[in-house]
């Protein structure tokens, strides 16, 4: 039996369970809470919002493809049915690097821009140099491996209409092929951050556009660094810095297919990480919040706790309840000890499962929660030691059929 700790370091340990547990509860519960009663209270004073006006301005659509081939055809043609002005719309694809063909598909169809060069030098110097040829006032960004709805275009560009609209969030969407856990799992989780993006921009902003989908003000965009990681993040949260709103338009979505494993999942978690990390450092004036308020508000309650101190309060809280136990603390504790257990079991069984590719969705949840914190850690190793390049090796999907 361990030495009876003073009362002193008891309360002291007490408080960083407790801590722990608010923090992780606030981090990916109650901030979605506090934000749905927010927005209420927004609502009960400014009436009901009028939907946007049609505005149809010139649009760039911007697609980076590095050795698409499997898809660039269909992408192409994906991108050439949309609903929108085609004297309008100035479609460029920039194939940096490819070895595989896929400029050459390109060149088969006249009315998409090509831009190539030999040389990658990952996808932001690729989108710098595109976004030197663009003129128009619009600018979309989307993946190649993403299929667009039909009214995509037209329904981000009428957010235009307001002034101070600097960018625009799509709508991600992953598709199962087969309803496998790891593919539900990914999209339930997408549905949710889809959720939380939905009421950010009823209060105020959408807090970091995904790169599948966003839209940005030709005149906020200003070169990004070659070393950024998240670069759309970087982007959009930059306009947002010079007084700007990023909407949130789930009528204009982005469809891919989910990961091919849970191993390529994980390898897309860290660099995301890492690159949080990385923004985090960049961005650090958005901590700001008696400069920036509900804005920074929104960055630290979603984004910057979950990169930070939610992933170590798993380790405090565990750790903390131990000591607790350990001192015969109270049955409360060793039921809360039992608990944390039996939810890191739950998800080393899933972890297991899903190198099987079995479907336990009971126990995916659990799993896919940790899965994504001790991504956090490896990615903050990655960060910390420079060893996260740039230069994004894009993680295998699943096939799918797509429909639009």
């Amino acid at each position: 039996m361990p030495p009876d700790l003073p009362l002193p370091y008891m309360s002291i340990t007490k408080i960083i369970l407790f801590s722990g547990l608010f923090i992780l509860f606030f981090s990916y519960i109650g901030y979605g809470i506090l934000l749905w009663a927010l927005v209420k209270i927004k609502r009960l004073f400014a009436g009901p919002q009028q939907p946007a006006a049609p505005f149809i301005p010139p649009v760039a659509l911007i697609i980076a493809a590095y050795n698409e081939a499997p898809v660039i055809r269909e992408k192409i043609e994906n991108t050439l049915a949309l609903d929108y002005p085609p004297e309008l719309l100035h479609i460029i694809f920039i194939t940096d690097g490819s070895t595989d063909g896929t400029p050459d598909v390109v060149r088969e169809y006249p009315a998409v821009h090509l831009m190539h060069e030999p040389f990658r030098r990952g996808k932001t110097a690729a989108l710098n140099r595109a976004m030197e040829e663009v003129t128009a006032p619009v600018v979309i960004f989307c993946d190649a491996n993403t299929l667009l709805n039909r009214d995509a275009i037209i329904n981000i560009a009428r957010h235009y209409g307001d002034p101070l609209t600097g960018g625009v969030a799509g709508e991600k969407k992953v598709i199962a092929a087969d309803g496998n856990g790891a593919e539900s799992t990914e999209g339930v989780y997408w549905k949710y951050e889809s959720a939380l993006k939905r009421l950010d921009a009823a209060l105020y902003s959408v807090v970091g556009a995904a790169g599948e989908l966003f839209s940005i003000r030709r005149e906020l965009y200003s070169p990004v660094e070659p070393e950024v990681i998240l670069d759309d993040f970087v982007i959009s949260l930059r306009a947002n810095m010079k007084g700007y709103r990023i909407a949130y338009e789930p009528g204009a979505y982005a469809m891919e297919a989910p990961s091919a494993s849970i191993r390529e999942e994980y390898k897309r978690k860290v660099r995301i990480s890492a690159g949080g990390f990385q923004s985090i450092v960049m961005l650090s004036p958005l901590l700001n919040i008696f400069r920036y308020g509900i804005l920074s508000f929104q960055y630290i309650g979603h984004r910057v706790l979950r990169w930070t101190l939610a992933p170590l309060s798993l380790v405090l809280a565990l750790v903390a309840n131990i000591v607790l136990v350990l001192q015969q603390a109270g049955g409360f504790y060793t039921l809360l000890l039992l608990l944390q257990t039996g939810f890191y079991a739950a998800s080393a069984l899933g972890y297991a499962m899903a190198l099987r590719e079995k479907k336990v969705k009971l126990l995916y949840v659990p799993f896919y929660f940790t899965f994504m914190n001790l991504a956090v850690f490896h990615g903050f190793y990655r960060y910390i030691t420079k060893t996260q390049s740039s230069v994004w090796a894009k993680a295998a999907r699943t096939p799918a059929t797509r429909s639009i």
